[in-house]
């Protein structure tokens, strides 16, 4: 059996996106015969404190689901102090570094990027190692982090994330990009690497999960993934109309703007906005049965960026309600998956969401099993590992 080692800044029990993706991609390949190894800090995201089995550990190895798992010391932090959170990344980074360059390492190494000083460190050991490296670009950085404003354009900081942007890309064997922007980009910069489209889909429902619509209650929305910059959450509940409209916000989640998320709510008389917190994927699906619409958003448009959330919720039989601009619209368009807003225009999404106020229910639950038989046919994630692994990316 064929092995491969995967290197990511985050793996289960840790919640979210980055998370479950990394483990589904670690199980389809072991489902399709290749050990599987995982190197990854000791548990701590969100909230940035680690786990209580990992607590006073330096290291940690273990089993799951057929996965060897090894973590890594790490300090925690999701401190808003800058020098914090360089000591933190340093942390991880300082070791992953001595693994990779004094532990024998396979053949082949799967590298998650972002973030980028890991993936750097990652791919210029390896380089030195002779493996051949698969690089998997989830967003575009440094350029995401301009965007999003985190980062000064043409500072020091800026100058080295360029820097360690183009090395690992040079160096890497094949890439695996997200979305067709981040594979044109790269070619931009290197037009002869191998490069490949891996969206981030998940498991597919074999059945539609037992979805309940309800005629005489109000169109319930949700949103449910990391409350973070990117995704803009607090201002979208600011922002959004719910006066006198037969609507409902659900909110599921953690991240950096949970308290200023939870003061807005207390704050609000009759609030139509509730928080569920951060819940598992079970429970979550549990919560979500009788909701109606996912809504998506990005502050702004991310060039590169696709939320994965189109397809996790797609998958499960929710319709999208999309508001984050550059590819994720036009998957939405295209696969009729929903309703699009123009990133930042929230008098376009108010009116969509007057519209959507109005829907019966009966139509809504046409609408969920369309969603569904359409989503399991385009986001097959079986299918789309079985065709990397013939085109000899693995």
């Amino acid at each position: 059996m064929e092995e491969i080692l995967i290197v990511s800044n985050y793996y289960p029990p840790e919640k979210g996106a980055a998370a479950n993706r990394i483990e589904q991609l670690a199980l389809k390949l072991h489902g399709n015969h290749y050990k599987i190894t995982v190197v990854c800090p000791l548990g701590n995201y969100p909230k940035g404190v680690l786990f209580e089995a990992y607590k006073g550990k330096f290291f940690v190895k273990e089993e799951r689901n057929n996965i060897t798992i090894k973590r890594l010391w790490i300090y925690p932090s999701v401190s808003k102090n800058i020098l914090i959170r360089i000591i933190s990344i340093l942390s991880f980074t300082f070791c992953l570094f001595f693994y990779l360059l004094c532990n024998k390492t396979p053949k082949k190494v799967l590298i998650q990027s972002p973030p980028l000083l890991l993936s750097f460190v990652s791919v210029f050991v390896l380089s030195l190692k002779k493996k051949k490296i698969i690089l998997n670009v989830s967003d575009l950085w440094p350029m995401a982090a301009i965007e999003l404003k985190a980062l000064k354009k043409r500072s020091l900081s800026h100058t080295l994330s360029l820097f360690m942007e183009r090395f690992i890309y040079k160096k890497a064997t094949v890439i695996l990009g997200q979305s067709h922007e981040i594979i044109q980009h790269i070619q931009a910069l290197f037009p002869e690497k191998k490069c490949f489209l891996y969206r981030n889909f998940p498991e597919h429902q074999k059945e539609i999960i037992s979805l309940e619509t309800n005629e005489n209650q109000h169109v319930k929305f949700f949103y449910a993934g990391l409350l973070g910059i990117a995704q803009g959450v607090l201002e979208l509940c600011e922002k959004i109309n719910f006066n006198n409209l037969p609507i409902e916000l659900h909110i599921f989640g953690d991240g950096a703007e949970k308290h200023e998320l939870e003061a807005l709510i207390s704050q609000q008389k009759n609030s139509k906005i509730y928080f569920h917190g951060m819940l598992d994927r079970n429970a979550l699906h549990e919560k979500l049965k009788t909701l109606d619409i996912a809504i998506v958003p990005l502050k702004t448009r991310i060039y590169g960026s696709v939320p994965s959330k189109i397809f996790e919720y797609s998958i499960l039989g929710f319709p999208i309600l999309y508001f984050g601009g550059g590819e994720g619209e036009t998957i939405v368009e295209a696969h009729n998956l929903g309703w699009v807003a123009p990133v930042k225009n929230y008098e376009k999404l108010n009116e969509i969401i007057t519209q959507l106020s109005k829907m019966p229910k009966s139509e809504l639950s046409v609408m969920k099993e369309k969603v569904f038989i359409q989503s399991k046919t385009a986001f097959n994630l079986d299918n789309q590992i079985k065709n990397l692994i013939m085109e000899g990316v693995f």
